[in-house]
């Protein structure tokens, strides 16, 4: 038996995979914070629990990650500290994060997630890091889902050049 068959925690992982799960650690965590920051500046309530699902599914993703690589023996990127709470109405208008920009950006970086999350699938050699990545992206592409719908909903989505060749 070779040294890349049997169990998967048995494997050694290569460079490519600890990169890879480090680097999603720190990017999650600091998406976290941006997040929490963001809740203080939504006004919309769809928006407000929208962004409180992306906060709980990044710390699910980054205590599955955490594990992973302590148990692994690879330290753990710096995390920043969690961001207080503030009211809306404490936020200069012109200081604010607007709705819409709140939502552009949850649709960007869910777009970025569901790419890096397909990449560490396929670079990746131990079928139980695919397999993380796996449910990753299933469960960025449900999310993915409401994200746009409530784009959709609140008239806050803006679609590039619609291509109408040949219709008159």
């Amino acid at each position: 038996m070779g040294v890349m068959s049997g169990n998967p925690q048995d494997e050694p992982m290569h460079y490519g995979e600890v990169y890879g799960i480090w680097a999603s650690v720190l990017a999650t965590h600091q998406m976290i914070a941006g997040y929490q920051t963001m809740v203080n500046h939504a006004g919309d309530e769809d928006l407000v629990q929208l962004i409180k699902e992306a906060i709980q599914m990044g710390q699910q993703e980054v205590k599955q990650q955490e594990t992973f690589l302590k148990e692994n023996g690879v330290g753990l990127p710096p995390a920043p500290p969690e961001r207080p709470q503030a009211s809306l109405d404490e936020i200069p208008a012109g200081a604010r994060f607007q709705d819409p920009e709140i939502a552009a950006a949850l649709s960007a970086n869910t777009a970025a997630s569901l790419v890096s999350a397909s990449k560490m699938m396929g670079q990746s050699i131990r079928e139980d890091i695919i397999a993380m990545y796996g449910q990753f992206h299933t469960q960025t592409a449900a999310f993915g889902g409401k994200v746009l719908r409530l784009n959709k909903d609140k008239g806050w989505l803006i679609p590039p050049p619609l291509h109408q060749h040949g219709t008159e």
